[in-house]
């Protein structure tokens, strides 16, 4: 049984306690899933977490609209990566890819709200590009102008959900000014003629990724989310929603190689004692047990300020991922090492948690990248 003690904090309220139980019990009822066809499976997440109801924290009600709340997406993403890494990339999914309608979505636009909460439609965030990672400001992909639409063209790479999703929130350069101030964002359903799926990309942990292609995709204009020139503010309003959920999920991911380690110090037979008497052991647990405390702080806290009102977290969300996401790849490469030959084993959990983790360290802003970010916040350059 995971530590919990954390929902004491003053960070949160008696309504995340409840739904942090609620939650863990589903889990244990529910996951993991079986991941033989991850296609498959993540429709099947999808479905099932918006049956159950745990997909109405990723986006707004359209019906009666007010605030996401950071801190349950937090609460979410921890827990399901804790018992599924696959179950917290679909829910993360979902989040992310509606952000943007979420907070500057039209209404009509909002309709696909109703559809992403109840698991009937699967989302994405098209922001990527083969020259464009980090650097979102360099971005190629143009949207012209013609009439009552705009003409998209280019390429968007490591989309998470890509080939499953229904609809992909994409971002393209419309050229009202130079750089990240000419950017635009728009909701393309996957159907639309001229988007298709160019290559799918297999990584280490298994999701659904892919490289899209947008060969002359026509939208009206009222497929623009928020106005021209507003895409890259609006991506990092997202991000910075979005960015401490990250950091969650590698806390979850980190609690659970804990847990593990913990019970194999327990169980295992070392030199005629239980492992856990060794003070070498007992030390690497104590470290494992400081970063996921001090990961959990910074999470919380990032998730808190932003739920109390404040219009950005970018220093808080940045620091929130970056930590949680960098401490967690020691903690997990400890369990693997405190599992010896068992660490490496295909299909082992902790194994499986060492191919998850290091994904964390790279999306939605890489490590390196977060420092710059935390530097210029620090520094007062925003």
């Amino acid at each position: 049984m995971a530590d919990t003690s954390f929902l004491n904090w003053p960070f949160f309220e008696d309504h995340h306690r409840a739904y942090a139980a609620r939650l863990e019990a589903w889990c244990v009822a529910n996951l993991p899933v079986d991941h033989a066809d991850v296609d498959e499976a993540c429709r099947k997440l999808v479905a099932v977490l918006g049956r159950d109801g745990w997909l109405k924290a990723t986006a707004i009600d359209p019906a009666n609209p007010g605030p996401l709340d950071v801190r349950t997406l937090c609460i979410t993403r921890e827990t399901l990566a804790r018992h599924d890494g696959l179950a917290d990339f679909a829910f993360a999914m979902q989040g992310l890819g509606t952000g943007a309608i979420s907070l500057f979505g039209s209404d009509a636009q909002k309709e696909w709200l109703y559809r992403t909460r109840s698991g009937e439609a699967l989302a994405a965030f098209a922001l990527s590009e083969p020259r464009s990672g980090s650097d979102v400001a360099n971005m190629d992909m143009q949207a012209r102008r013609d009439g009552d639409d705009y003409i998209l063209d280019g390429e968007k790479t490591w989309i998470s959900n890509g080939g499953i999703a229904d609809f992909y929130v994409t971002f393209a350069r419309t050229g009202e000014a130079p750089g990240a101030k000419g950017l635009s964002a728009f909701l393309v359903p996957a159907d639309t003629a001229g988007l298709s799926v160019a290559e799918r990309i297999e990584v280490i942990a298994p999701h659904p990724l892919a490289r899209l292609s947008y060969q002359g995709v026509r939208v009206p204009t009222t497929a623009m989310i928020g106005r021209p020139g507003e895409g890259f503010r609006l991506a990092m309003s997202v991000l910075d929603v979005f960015r401490s959920t990250v950091g969650a999920a590698a806390l979850g991911f980190a609690r659970r190689a804990l847990d593990e380690t913990i019970a194999r110090a327990r169980e295992r037979q070392l030199f005629g004692a239980p492992m856990s008497e060794l003070q070498m052991v007992q030390g690497h647990i104590a470290d494992m047990a400081l970063d996921v405390d001090a990961a959990a702080l910074l999470v919380y806290r990032a998730g808190w300020t932003k739920d109390q009102g404040a219009a950005r977290v970018t220093r808080e969300a940045a620091m929130a991922k970056l930590y949680a996401t960098d401490r967690a790849q020691s903690v997990i490469d400890k369990a693997v090492q405190l599992h010896g030959g068992d660490g490496v084993r295909r299909g082992h959990i902790v194994e499986s948690l060492y191919r998850e983790i290091r994904a964390l360290r790279i999306y939605e802003g890489a490590s390196d990248v977060q420092k710059v970010v935390i530097s210029r916040q620090v520094m007062g350059g925003g």
